[in-house]
């Protein structure tokens, strides 16, 4: 039934089929128009994630907001004056754009060693570096030295000044962000309505808008502060750094990774098809089909609001990529069986060369679809997003193969359309067909020493999320973040938050305040009686543990302000004299050094760290595991005293998550795909010759990867699964056709002589096209991109020469299609 449908409309009436493509293609233009690009921090977040939501309480509870920073290198130093008025000007010219709420600069820090005066008054009337009258050296001799500013705002050597930018908060996007999650969470707690459902669609739309002009409004606020940069940029170097900066570039890079992409592979792919077929039109009308299929998937995307994030932005080049093996494929076909049958007229040659491929191109298919959607189960959404892209995409790409090109080759191919580059004479082909054949120890012995070295590799894989190495060293975002990372303090922030019980303050050593304790509950008279010893020699003590640790750059806390006073007080001070101390610092100093590390409502305190993040045997996770254990076994805090946020916690919780699902769906996906063999093939041993090869090439990427010592992250990690959807696509059409071939031959060994003249001319020149095609990749600003590229195109050589040797010397040695017919040979 299906044949006679498709014989009408495609075979038949091709134009009709052609017309009603390109009025598909104007509508996929139109929605193109939807197309976005997302390249927030967020998105790389695990839904549902309950440390990110601790976070967000932190944030809200210690008044985080969001910042730049500038890194400013002076040609002369920060006690000249003409340095100090540079500043000035470039603080003043920052504070004038609209949305800087404020600017925090060496300049600005209050200088308490600058007088004699006494302690009290020291804080009252503070002075800083910009004070016309101040000793300037002494000044910042106290600055390169305090415990608060040292690393933070003046780099150890005193040569590089750390200017930070806070930003206005967006109130608006901060509330879209609660209603979010009271969504998400409702929905896992209780689930939706249908009018719940119904307004949270409608909510996401509207957030998505909001989200997409709150990125251009980013682009144009880094725009304009890099255009201030630029004007005084040429008495100092300047470098600017934080997360609003990275996620504007991520964006830019997006883009530019799309059209490079696109345009790189397009550009093989005319290259790669004339090399095969030496006419223009075999070169136009694949590279048609591999247009077109790209052009209504973008056209989707708009319409169903799926943005492109960085770790889908390669969909063009993979989409480009896959759609191309199913062309040459068909064509091929179509070609061959012009060559071998002259007397066919070309309508039904399409059509048999549709028949014939429908089935394996509808597997392989398959298959790869099954490698993408194995990402679903990652419980990260541009992951998730990505392998629904790809599904839909392999979809859109098996449609548009079968009715664009079908009527392509109807229309503009001639009736005696014979002409193909002769096959039966390729050298690589003939050569691995003899290997197969005759090469056992060569073939076995070297399959052996994959295995083994594929087990030693795996055996040292490790997932690591390095990212300042995810940067080109040339880039913007490298330079400012490992100049932050080496003279600033550190980039990755980590939270400790200490817990501290209630029922404390009534047993402190420090009786003075005891008479205060039952008739005060609110906030400010608590905070009479909070400050006692026994408390600040906790935080001094985590704080000082902290410090300690090499990976950790930058510890602020209480304890850095406790010390700062003590240094000037000349002494220790205890419990009275710091509460003393908490109610007479001025409140703008309160807000800027107290606040975002004491939380007298909550009775906590928070020490805030920042990870050396371009230390090279930096291990995240275990150094997480490292504080989380040793608080407890080297400090003696009970589990329930402290707890760990931050940022590092997130993107540590993503890449173990990500592990944790891509280890278990590499095995969902190999069952699946052998799962598709046998219902291909009804038969077991055919099912485990076909994935064998496969299986192993892409074990010994990941074994290659290992022994590298590179290590896994949010895109190398699926590199694996994906590999093996690919790649399982030429061991069908072998297999498919090594069985149409016995069948008429009945001989294992004349029957690979064909295989490799025909079929393996095909998977020759669409593996090639897919290695090739993937090392485009090698020209993104994304390092994990030019991991993926690379590894995948190294996956899939190493899988091509496995099904064009180790596949048919199985197929040899097993004769899963019966005995050989002896007469023929």
């Amino acid at each position: 039934m299906w044949s006679y449908i498709y014989k009408k409309f495609v075979i038949d009436f091709p134009k009709i089929t052609l017309s009603l493509i390109l009025v598909l293609i104007s509508i996929s233009f139109y929605n193109a128009k939807n197309f976005n690009l997302d390249a927030s921090s967020d998105a790389l977040l695990l839904e549902g994630d309950k440390d990110l939501k601790y976070l967000r309480e932190i944030n809200e509870r210690y008044g985080s907001k969001e910042f730049l920073v500038l890194t400013y290198s002076p040609v002369s130093s920060f006690t000249e004056k003409e340095t100090i008025l540079n500043l000035q000007l470039l603080k003043s010219k920052i504070e004038k754009l609209t949305w800087v709420d404020s600017v925090i600069t060496v300049i600005d820090v209050p200088l308490l060693k600058s007088t004699d005066e006494n302690l009290m008054d020291r804080i009252k009337n503070y002075k800083t570096l910009a004070y016309p009258e101040i000793d300037r050296k002494r000044g910042f001799e106290e600055i390169i030295n305090s415990p608060i500013y040292k690393n933070y705002v003046i780099s150890e050597d005193g040569k590089t000044s750390g200017i930070v930018v806070y930003l206005k908060k967006d109130e608006r996007l901060n509330e879209y962000v609660k209603i979010k999650d009271k969504y998400y969470n409702q929905s896992i707690d209780q689930g939706l309505s249908r009018d719940q459902k119904k307004s949270y669609k409608i909510f996401l739309k509207e957030y998505e808008e909001y989200k997409n002009l709150y990125n251009l409004r980013n682009h144009q606020n880094i725009t304009e502060i890099r255009d201030v940069i630029n004007k005084y940029g040429e008495n100092a170097k300047i470098h600017l750094g934080g997360i609003p900066m990275i996620a504007d570039d991520m964006m830019s890079f997006i883009k530019s990774d799309i059209i490079v992409f696109g345009i790189g592979v397009f550009v093989f792919i005319i290259l790669t098809l004339w090399f095969i077929f030496k006419n223009i039109k075999w070169v136009i009308m694949p590279l048609a089909g591999c247009a077109t299929s790209v052009i209504i998937m973008i056209g989707l995307l708009g319409l169903i609001g799926w943005k492109v994030t960085v770790i889908s932005s390669n969909f063009i080049a993979l989409m480009l990529i896959l759609n191309m093996a199913m062309n040459i494929h068909l064509t091929v076909r179509f070609l061959q069986l012009k060559k071998e049958y002259p007397e066919i007229n070309k309508g039904d040659a399409v059509l048999e060369s549709s028949k014939k491929m429908m089935l394996p191109i509808l597997y392989t298919v398959l298959t790869t679809i099954c490698a993408f959607l194995s990402l679903i189960l990652s419980g990260i959404k541009p992951i998730i997003d990505f392998g629904w892209m790809m599904t839909l995409g392999l979809i859109v790409s098996f449609l548009v193969t079968f009715l664009l090109l079908p009527s392509l080759l109807n229309i503009f191919s001639s009736e005696n359309e014979i002409k193909i580059k002769d096959t039966e004479k390729s050298f690589i082909t003939s050569t691995l067909g003899s290997i197969a054949k005759k090469s056992n120890v060569l073939l076995f012995g070297s399959t052996f020493i994959i295995i083994i070295s594929s087990i030693v590799g795996i055996s040292k894989l490790k997932v690591e999320n390095s990212f300042i190495n995810y940067f080109d060293k040339e880039t913007e975002i490298y330079k400012g973040m490992k100049k932050i990372d080496e003279d600033l303090g550190g980039t990755t922030p980590l939270n400790i938050i200490l817990k501290f019980p209630v029922k404390d303050n009534k047993n402190e050593n420090d009786d003075e305040f005891s008479e205060w304790e039952e008739d005060n509950d609110n906030n400010e008279e608590k905070s009479k009686y909070w400050f006692t010893r026994d408390k600040m020699d906790k935080i001094l003590k985590v704080h000082d543990y902290l410090d300690s640790l090499p990976e950790i750059g930058k510890v602020l806390s209480f304890g850095s302000i406790l010390r700062v006073a003590e240094d000037l007080n000349k002494k220790k001070l205890q419990s009275l004299e710091i509460a003393v101390l908490y109610s007479k610092i001025p409140n703008e100093i309160k807000k800027e050094i107290v606040s975002p590390y004491i939380s007298v409502e909550k009775d906590e305190a928070r020490i805030s760290v920042r990870i050396k993040d371009s230390l090279e045997n930096l291990r995240r996770n275990e150094l997480i595991e490292k504080i989380n254990n040793e608080l407890n076994t080297e400090l003696g805090l009970e589990k329930n005293e402290y707890k760990l946020s931050g940022v590092l916690i997130l993107f540590n919780n993503l890449l173990q998550s990500l592990f944790k699902s891509q280890i278990l769906t590499l095995g969902i996906v190999m069952v699946g795909i052998f799962g598709m063999f046998f219902i291909l093939f009804r038969n077991l041993t055919l099912s485990f010759i076909g994935v064998v090869p496969n299986f192993i090439a892409a074990f010994f990427i990941l074994g290659i990867i290992g022994l590298m010592n590179i290590p896994l992250d949010m895109m190398t990690i699926t590199i694996a699964a994906i590999t093996i959807g690919i790649a399982v696509d030429n061991s069908i059409h072998y297999i498919y056709r090594f069985k149409e071939e016995f069948s008429k031959i009945r001989n294992y060994d004349r029957t690979l002589d064909k295989c490799h003249s025909t079929v393996g001319i095909a998977i020759l020149n669409t593996s090639i096209t897919i290695v090739f095609g993937f090392s485009i990749l090698v020209l993104s600003n994304f390092i994990p991109t030019i991991y993926f590229g690379i590894f995948t195109g190294i996956a899939m050589l190493l899988a091509m020469i496995s099904v064009l040797t180790l596949l048919p010397k199985l197929l040899i040695i097993y004769k899963p299609f019966g005995k050989d017919n002896k007469e023929l040979t």
